[in-house]
């Protein structure tokens, strides 16, 4: 069986991998560079620049550790755009070195779908290649939304793609759209010298998330002295000699050096055959697809953000790994009930199931646990006492909906509720499971316990 993918981003990559792990015969077409937008422009790189700044912040408050250091520390730009560089290389390395292990198969250009078993690629010296195939799967991926009023030039008006390469830092940033883009932007700019303006349209900063993080993050930023403006939308931008001019749904007029447009993501369903071959796309260009995540056209499939759905890494490679095996006779799919998002802000954001409001909406007899980072003995002692743990159930079964934390290292705790919900296990059960001490995860145990009213060291209400 002769499978291609189109695009070697986290869902494609992927795809190919668990293909050939299959003993398909696979090959991959990526325009750009393997890794896509997750390993280029967005998680890893993101990553290494929040951690060079979450660095900056403990040195500066090294006192607060008993910690004594001379002079002032300061962020190098370039050295530290010089290591994500690295740490990104790294990775794709890594990818290109797991297509030679398996044996798949990497064609650098762009590809055309002839039809369902035939793919024309142009590479990059402008000739052509005809891939003749049995199966499809197509993972393409997503760009930065751009509308009129926003033109990007990557001097005073950038994209989330200029943002990761900077060759300088503004002394004002202002920041459009306060969603996980724009939020984790904020943090890093902030730290490494801007003044920080944000502006959003809807209620709140993270509006996906549970309100009650969301809340607890709008503290956070103002703690950070970085301005957010709600139920706020641009109406004008003015690019001057040094710098932009906005006027806003509110009246007001914002000069900043630079704007950050975080407005959301566009598909990349564009010229690369779709129309002609028939598969059906929606209003927003997104692929549709059915459980299996087939096309309405036999043999081709996709994956990820060009279906339009929650634009997330791990779903595109889990939903990789899904096609892959349905492209090879399977019966996989996806429980999209349990998918666990992080955003990494200061503090993190970690969430799973569904949020307080959409329980409440739905009309689950529910009850909700919670645990404050701040009677954790760890958060005192690693000095990240600011969060909250909170668990959602179903009243009668004990079932888990959902679980939202904001606190240090919530990325990586909200995975053990994750687990619980994807094999059906109970608030009761996490409970009473003894969590080691002193750790966070202590956080998750005490919350649980509270939806029942006996977290230990919750004071009685």
């Amino acid at each position: 069986m002769m499978i291609t993918v189109l695009g070697a981003g986290p869902g494609g990559y992927v795809a190919a991998i668990k293909a050939a792990q299959l003993g398909a015969e696979v090959t991959v077409i990526e325009e750009g560079e393997v890794g896509g937008t997750c390993l280029n422009w967005g998680c890893i790189p993101t990553k290494t620049l929040i951690a060079s700044a979450d660095v900056l912040h403990k040195a500066r408050n090294a006192k607060n550790y008993g910690l004594e250091l001379e002079g002032t520390v300061t962020p190098n730009i370039a050295k530290i755009v010089d290591r994500k560089d690295k740490v990104v290389n790294t990775q794709i390395k890594g990818i290109r070195g797991l297509f030679k292990s398996w044996g798949v198969r990497l064609i650098e250009g762009r590809g055309v779908i002839i039809d369902p078993k035939k793919i024309q690629v142009t590479l990059k010296d402008g000739s052509t290649q005809d891939v003749d195939t049995d199966k499809i799967i197509i993972a393409t991926g997503s760009r930065p939304a751009q509308i009129p009023v926003f033109p990007f030039d990557g001097k005073r008006i950038l994209s989330s793609n200029h943002a990761v390469n900077p060759d300088s830092i503004p002394e004002s940033l202002l920041i459009v759209g306060a969603g996980v883009i724009g939020c984790e932007f904020a943090f890093i700019y902030k730290e490494f010298g801007a003044d920080v303006t944000m502006v959003e349209l809807m209620p709140n900063a993270v509006s996906t998330e549970d309100e009650e993080i969301s809340q607890i993050l709008e503290r956070e930023l103002k703690k950070n002295k970085i301005k957010l403006l709600t139920n706020t939308s641009v109406d004008n931008v003015d690019v001057l000699n040094d710098g932009v001019s906005v006027q806003l749904s509110n009246g007001k007029l914002i000069e900043a050096e630079k704007v950050l447009v975080s407005i959301g993501r566009a598909v990349n369903s564009e010229n690369m055959g779709l129309e002609e071959v028939g598969v059906n796309k929606g209003q927003r260009g997104e692929i549709i697809v059915d459980e299996k995540l087939q096309t309405n056209v036999d043999g081709i499939y996709a994956i990820g953000d060009v279906t339009g759905g929650i634009m997330l890494a791990h779903l595109a490679s889990k939903e990789g790994i899904v096609a892959a095996e349905n492209a090879l006779g399977g019966d996989a799919k996806v429980n999209y009930d349990v998918v666990p998002a992080a955003i990494f802000t200061s503090p993190e954001i970690g969430s799973v199931g569904m949020r307080e409001k959409q329980v409440t909406e739905k009309g689950i007899n529910h009850k909700i646990g919670r645990f404050q980072f701040r009677g954790l003995g760890k958060a005192h002692a690693i000095g990240e006492i600011s969060g909250l743990f909170k668990i959602i159930s179903e009243r009668e079964s004990d079932k888990i909906l959902g679980a939202h934390i904001i606190g240090a290292h919530a990325s990586d705790l909200v995975h053990e509720i994750a687990v619980a919900m994807e094999k059906g296990l109970t608030v009761k059960d996490i409970a009473h499971t003894i969590h080691a001490h002193p750790t966070l995860a202590e956080g998750i145990m005490e919350a649980a316990e509270d939806v029942h009213g006996m977290a230990i060291h919750s004071p009685k209400t």
